[in-house]
């Protein structure tokens, strides 16, 4: 059944990277359970075959398409935004959920490691950024979104030194959405001012701190079919929206791909607390995208109830 909200996107285009697994996985089968088309990529669509045959047989009103892709190579991202196009005219919806860490210090990791970092959750994120707003700005979308899963590593450096290069990376996105959203608001509005709420809610065995920031401050002369000469009216939200979902600890096969030569410590992170699943970073999205057009999401935090920092 449809969340309200959601009746919009239904046959639209989404492309969720990462999405064999994780995350990424739960995200796609929430967006084909509320009707959308979703091409789900990732090095290996093994996972992804069989996720889009189980949403299949669950009878979910959208389509998952897998779509192989190294996201590491920009060739790759070029090719999958062109088959996109032609095949399905382009992307209406981008979430860049793809990431990855690697256990290489500052002062001892080795520079492929740190390239491998950089290029996957740096770079591939901002290449997909990129490819999706033209994608949507050719074809006159004027209510696309962009949604950046980040990491609550990109709000604060844990004392735990084999993270740290992947939080700098982390960081990165969460300059890089807040710099999107200043570009689009500058190509594409006259917005003049936001209006920032923080909330701390608690709810399903995780807490949220959401940022909302609200598109309806800056006030603008509109024409109306009764102009009255100097009523200001309210500006309509960015007709493309940038968002940044910060999730903490969440149980995935990530603490085991960056403990990789010990999984008994991998095991630990996620044995120490109730942690945060895909399915909750999924419901983030969702609700994000079903948002009434005079609100914007600009940042969600959120994390286990019992996670210290």
């Amino acid at each position: 059944m449809a969340r309200p909200g959601m009746e919009r996107w239904r046959d639209r285009l989404a492309l969720v990277t990462g999405a064999s697994g994780g995350i990424g996985a739960a995200v796609a089968r929430a967006l084909v359970q509320q009707g959308l088309k979703v091409v789900g990529c990732a090095r290996t669509v093994g996972n992804i075959e069989e996720l889009a045959a189980e949403c299949k047989s669950a009878g979910y009103p959208g389509t998952l398409i897998p779509y192989r892709c190294d996201l590491s190579n920009e060739e790759d991202i070029l090719s999958m935004f062109s088959a996109i196009r032609s095949q399905h005219s382009g992307v209406d919806i981008c979430i860049n959920n793809a990431g990855l860490a690697r256990p290489d210090t500052l002062l001892s990791g080795s520079t492929s490691g740190w390239k491998d970092m950089f290029n996957v959750n740096v770079l591939a994120l901002s290449i997909c950024t990129r490819e999706a707003y033209q994608s949507m700005k050719e074809r006159n979308v004027d209510d696309g979104h962009i949604i950046n899963i980040n990491s609550m590593s990109g709000h604060r450096v844990l004392p735990l030194s084999v993270t740290h290069f992947y939080s700098a990376t982390k960081y990165a996105v969460t300059a890089l959405t807040e710099g999107l959203r200043q570009e689009l608001r500058e190509a594409q509005t006259h917005i003049r001012a936001t209006w920032q709420l923080r909330r701390e809610e608690a709810a399903a065995g995780y807490q949220a701190a959401i940022t909302v920031k609200l598109g309806f401050c800056g006030l603008h002369p509109l024409p109306s079919t009764s102009p009255r000469p100097g009523k200001a009216q309210p500006l309509r939200r960015p007709s493309l929206l940038a968002q940044c979902i910060s999730p903490g600890v969440v149980e995935t096969q990530f603490a085991f791909k960056l403990h990789d030569k010990d999984p008994e410590k991998a095991a630990a992170t996620y044995e120490q607390m109730k942690c945060l699943k895909p399915e909750d970073v999924a419901e983030a999205v969702i609700y994000v995208l079903s948002t009434p057009a005079h609100i914007q999401i600009g940042d969600i935090q959120m994390r286990p109830t019992e996670q210290v920092t």
